[in-house]
């Protein structure tokens, strides 16, 4: 006798049919799940990607523009927007830029030198070191400096090629000025050009760049192409103090007998004892140039005549001019053929031949002028010039102050 089927075996066989297909489809779904979650992952990178691309492209058009070229080969490098007559304001104090408060880079004494084919990779890396040290706010006093008239005196022009050229006295500037009378046309070539007449600017025909207006200044620190020479700092020192006070030029009395004794009677102790008929030393020279506040009531008193041994920053003003060209004269000889190729006056122009060794750090001669001179002294003229140190890459002179 067959058993007769019961309701609940049917339900009881449903229901196990159902949790077969639930665990056969929770199989498929767990099986499936690495390559959905491989497929999601992949395309939430791409569109991380997408974002971070916007954002980098976005950034870059901000942060990166170049200033028309106005000869072959030449990019300006402004380091930021020029105002005519302001000193730009320094950064906050509270949010100083880091990379400007690393350690400035120094060179050696006689910087950048390298292959002469290299040349303009070595301007590139002055510019750079120049640009960083612009920023740094703890030198900024030592660095950046009003526009005004006084640097713009400084600044010779030569519209018909283009060029403004800051003097940095005694730094073998005359030869450079040479150059541009001949580019002005005053001369057909350097060497036929009379010695008393470069620095006479009546008759030399080079103009200054203070002659022209506001407009016509902005208009060519934004497009010409400029350039400055600059040397060690203490060695410059030395080669002005010789030629004003010691060589005395018979045409610029006015170093021997009105700066010479100021400075003398206010920074020589004994002055009384041996009087003023020594002449100034060199020791009275550093001391004066190392008081930072006494100094400033002499220098209103001399007027212009102190530019042989104002800063590189006082006179040209580096952090506040976007120069295209930083030239050594320790490496002169190799500097001077590449300016003029920069300009675009190779074929123009040469610049005068320089001496074997004239132009090298002498290390000895240096040495011996700061031979008995107290090191406080010595440490106060290094803080008033450490500015041109630094900016230059010039090596802190170690040996005269430790």
């Amino acid at each position: 006798m067959s058993r007769e089927k019961h309701p609940n075996d049917s339900r009881h066989s449903e229901k196990r049919r159902w949790r077969e297909i639930q665990k056969i489809c929770i199989e498929k779904a767990l099986s499936a799940w690495p390559k959905m979650r491989r497929h999601w992952l992949l395309v939430g990178a791409c569109g991380w990607m997408l974002l971070i691309l916007m954002f980098v492209s976005k950034f870059i058009n901000l942060r990166t523009f170049r200033v028309p070229n106005d000869y072959e080969g030449r990019t300006d490098m402004l380091f930021w927007t020029l105002p005519p007559v302001k000193t730009m304001k320094p950064p906050s104090a509270q949010q100083p830029d880091k990379a400007a408060l690393q350690p400035s880079v120094v060179s050696s004494v006689t910087p950048s030198v390298v292959d002469p084919l290299d040349w303009q990779s070595v301007n590139m890396r002055r510019l750079e070191l120049l640009s960083t040290v612009c920023r740094n706010v703890s030198l900024w006093n030592l660095t950046h400096t009003t526009l005004r008239k006084f640097v713009f005196d400084r600044i010779f022009v030569c519209d018909k090629h283009k060029i403004l050229f800051c003097q940095t006295p005694k730094v073998g500037n005359t030869q450079w000025k040479k150059v541009l009378i001949v580019l002005n046309g005053k001369f057909s070539k350097v060497e036929v050009i009379p010695e008393n007449l470069v620095h006479d600017h009546e008759r030399n025909g080079l103009p200054r760049l203070s002659s022209l207006s506001d407009a016509e200044i902005r208009q060519r620190l934004n497009s010409y192409f400029k350039f400055f020479i600059v040397r060690d700092p203490f060695e410059r020192l030395i080669s002005a103090f010789k030629d004003k006070f010691v060589k005395n030029p018979r045409f610029e009395p006015w170093y021997k007998h009105d700066i010479a004794p100021a400075i003398i009677r206010k920074y020589r102790k004994s002055h009384h004892d041996d009087g003023e008929s020594v002449g100034l030393r060199f020791e009275d020279f550093v001391r004066y140039l190392g008081d930072k506040t006494g100094r400033q009531r002499l220098d209103r008193q001399f007027g212009d005549h102190i530019i042989h041994w104002l800063t590189y920053a006082e006179l040209c003003a580096p952090c506040d001019i976007s120069y295209n060209v930083v030239g050594h004269h320790e490496t002169l000889e190799h500097d001077a053929p590449y300016i003029l190729k920069a300009a675009g006056i190779a074929d123009l122009v040469s610049y005068p031949t320089i001496p074997p060794g004239i132009t090298d750090y002498n290390h000895t001669k240096v040495e011996r002028y700061f031979t008995g001179i107290r090191k406080r002294d010595v440490r106060r003229l290094y803080a008033h010039y450490q500015g041109d140190f630094s900016l230059f890459g010039y090596q802190r002179p170690d040996f005269l102050l430790d």
